[in-house]
């Protein structure tokens, strides 16, 4: 058979598709194993090692096949491994193929097919070497490798013929809401980790970043039920945290009194911390980080010990809900260290 006779001939990729089986010609014989590579275990997907190892490999036959290969590659991928039970390789590609496909938990299924005892199958799909394993996928076959190849490489097929796992998958959501939080697009943000809550309603940084982004759009009752369903072990972590100290920020600032009236205020008496501090929430309710820390800063160089250190307390709730990584929490944190250790 040539290349061009091969339903896998000419779909590129790193996986070996030349694989023949010819009718009168010569003997499966086992396909050399590859030198040793590297391998990698991927980690636990969202459902990943979910589905009990029954539902997902099997053996099948020649009049098994069209149900077990055919129609059930309609609902997910089915990988069909053509093996011997005098076949070397096949015996090392076995154990790892079976642990590759039980981790994909549901993403592909294998099937099995005896070449000795069901000839037709394999002498039609032109399988010549064995072991070889043929993705099929709605149908029809879509990929193939031949050989004993390392579990690092099975990943990879996997992957390639079902996609990348559930949490890979959440994972490439979650940085595009990001993306969408920072551009200041918080609708978007907000439906991608609403559809990531629905695979998994209770994913932290899902919540997290819904509750944030329904803060920023003015819903501050909703921001505050998602931040309640918040798991117990969860509460303290950055992104929970930082939530958090936006909507009491904000809750303080609501009972404050006009900017113009505090700064008119400053200026008769600087010394006026009480102003001082209130006027720092407004600016810091308005984004000006910076000038909003500043003031803080001033009251603390002048009178760190004023009303129990509130000015250094309400500095650090700042830089909580900016973020450690923020510029205005970097640049505050360095004057901050300059007055206190001066």
């Amino acid at each position: 058979m040539t290349q061009k006779d091969n339903p896998f001939g000419g779909m590129g990729g790193q996986y070996n598709t030349s694989v023949q089986y010819g009718s009168g010609g010569p003997s499966p014989q086992p396909a050399e194993p590859p030198q040793p590579q590297a391998t990698a275990t991927p980690s636990d997907g969202l459902i990943g090692g979910s589905a009990p190892a029954a539902d997902l490999i099997k053996e099948t036959s020649t009049q098994g096949f069209p149900a077990d290969v055919m129609q059930e590659s309609r609902n997910q991928p089915v990988l069909v491994d053509f093996w011997a039970p005098w076949c070397g390789p096949c015996k090392q590609l076995t154990p790892v193929l079976e642990k590759a496909v039980q981790q994909a938990g549901g993403r592909v299924k294998l099937v099995k097919m005896n070449i000795d005892d069901h000839p037709t199958i394999p002498g039609q799909l032109g399988v010549q070497s064995i072991p070889a394993v043929i993705a099929f996928k709605d149908g029809k076959p879509v990929d193939a490798f031949m050989g004993a190849v390392p579990e690092s490489q099975i990943n990879a097929f996997i992957d390639k013929v079902a996609g990348p796992d559930g949490a890979s998958q959440i994972e490439e959501a979650l940085a595009a809401a990001r993306d969408a939080q920072e551009a200041g697009d918080y609708d978007l943000a907000s439906r991608i980790f609403t559809a990531v809550l629905e695979q998994d309603p209770e994913h932290l940084e899902a919540l997290a970043g819904l509750a944030d982004a329904s803060f920023e759009t003015g819903n501050l009752e909703q921001a505050q039920s998602l931040l309640e369903q918040v798991p117990e072990s969860g509460r303290d972590k950055p992104s929970v945290a930082a939530v958090r100290a936006k909507i009491t920020l904000a809750e303080q600032t609501a009972g404050l009194g006009n900017q113009g009236e505090l700064e008119h205020r400053l200026a008769g008496d600087p010394s006026d911390h009480q102003a001082r501090f209130d006027l720092a929430l407004i600016l810091n309710a308005k984004e000006q980080r910076e000038e909003a820390a500043d003031q803080l800063l001033m009251i603390i160089k002048a009178d760190r010990n004023w009303q129990e250190e509130a000015a250094r307390n309400q500095l650090l709730q700042f830089f909580e809900a900016w973020g450690v990584g923020d510029p205005a929490s970097l640049a505050a944190r360095r004057k901050l260290s300059s007055v206190l250790f001066s």
